[in-house]
């Protein structure tokens, strides 16, 4: 509180609120194995999140659809959700052809390759608290 009344009067910005997040898996084929799914604010690590050391990964039973994150700062986050079937923890491919299901946060169209960040992006805040994530199968 004595922050917030120091900023006021000293003309600076408060610090923005950690905000929610609640992320809802949709089209998965089967209930067989495992969700899993990399939240993360960095361009370079994306879709992977391979040594993000912010990045937050969630691995959840393929039966539950909403993955919820509590007090996330806000910002510019993207999220990718890989549905493996098998339970091995990643996803398998055949000749580069994903073999399971992948989604990402604002459901871009994907050709050759995971879509890049600026396509999955979005701002957490105010206006933003839910990302609802369509599962594609190519095989």
């Amino acid at each position: 509180m004595a922050l917030i009344v120091v900023a006021a009067l000293t003309g600076a910005a408060a610090p923005s609120a950690p905000s929610p997040l609640t992320v809802r898996i949709d089209n998965l084929r089967s209930q067989k194995g495992q969700v899993l799914l990399c939240l993360t604010a960095s361009a370079a690590h994306f879709p992977d999140c391979a040594d993000d050391p912010n990045a937050i990964r969630r691995s959840v039973p393929a039966a539950q659809h909403v993955i919820r994150f509590d007090a996330l700062a806000p910002g510019t986050y993207a999220v990718s959700v890989i549905h493996d079937e098998n339970g091995n923890s990643r996803l398998d491919t055949f000749a580069g052809i994903p073999r399971e299901g992948f989604g990402f946060s604002r459901n871009p169209a994907v050709h050759f390759g995971p879509p890049r960040f600026a396509a999955v992006r979005f701002v957490l805040g105010a206006d933003t608290a839910n990302q609802d994530i369509k599962i594609q199968y190519i095989l």
